[in-house]
């Protein structure tokens, strides 16, 4: 059976106990340290791969977290084609599609810089996909739909920068944040693991499942470049001035 990992406030520690089977990359972005010492509260907010197969006992474990909104980063085919997470009491479902281009248009080479290629599709991303990932923070700033889940296909790209934006807006140093991205290196390699012995090909156009540390600090600290700081983009994307302050007054404490 697969599980829960959970970043500790020191992140040279992570505490792995994960009670899920088919789920592969699901953690709380809680414990950072963010702004004026305060800490990122835990159960608030979550990171995940696709929901859709959650069953059987993964129903009951997923439950007891008391999930409130689910986030789906993923795009509308693959929503169609593996559907969306199972029906549960209380839980609302927002389909956020950030607009960007297919990664088959721009693959990976063997060889050459990972970081850098991955920085480069992330600040893709942040360009095109301003509407949606303005619509994700949004959701996440409003403590009426906490606790929230975010999650894609895998959770580390899409859902990487969705995490990453919003533990920056709070104050989260970047090596923080690049640490926690990069736990989705072994959870990638499960995500792998399972594919394959469920008898389907991954294919040619999966993107990389590897999490450098680099890749996140670069995109963050080029986003800054761009635009100020963190809040600037976001602010450039459409989070408004209450959002921010919302964000903060309730993911930190």
């Amino acid at each position: 059976m697969g599980g829960r990992y959970r970043v500790s406030v020191d992140t040279t520690e992570v505490n792995r106990s994960f009670p899920f089977a088919t789920i592969f990359n699901f953690r709380d972005v809680g414990g950072h340290h963010g702004h004026d010492g305060r800490t990122v509260r835990r159960g608030r907010l979550y990171r995940s791969d696709s929901l859709h197969r959650i069953d059987g006992t993964d129903r009951e474990a997923f439950a007891a977290l008391g999930v409130r909104t689910v986030i789906d980063l993923r795009r509308p085919h693959e929503v169609e084609r593996d559907g969306r997470v199972p029906h549960f009491d209380g839980l609302t479902w927002h389909h956020v599609h950030p607009e960007h281009a297919e990664w088959g248009e721009t693959p990976y080479r063997p060889g050459s810089d990972l970081a850098r290629y991955l920085a480069d599709r992330y600040a893709d991303l942040a360009e095109t996909g301003t509407a949606g990932l303005a619509r994700a923070v949004g959701l996440i700033a409003d403590a009426a739909n906490a606790p929230v889940v975010v999650h894609c296909v895998v959770g580390k790209d899409r859902t990487g920068i969705v995490c990453g934006l919003t533990l920056a807006a709070l104050g989260v140093p970047d090596e923080d944040i690049a640490a926690d991205y990069a736990l989705s290196t072994e959870a990638g390699e499960r995500f792998r693991t399972w594919y394959e012995a469920t008898s389907r090909q991954t294919g040619q156009s999966l993107p990389p499942l590897t999490c450098p540390a680099e890749a996140m600090t670069l995109f963050l600290a080029e986003l800054r470049e761009a635009h100020g700081s963190i809040e600037g983009y976001l602010r450039h994307a459409g989070v408004t001035d209450a959002q921010l302050a919302a964000l903060r007054a309730h993911l930190l404490t």
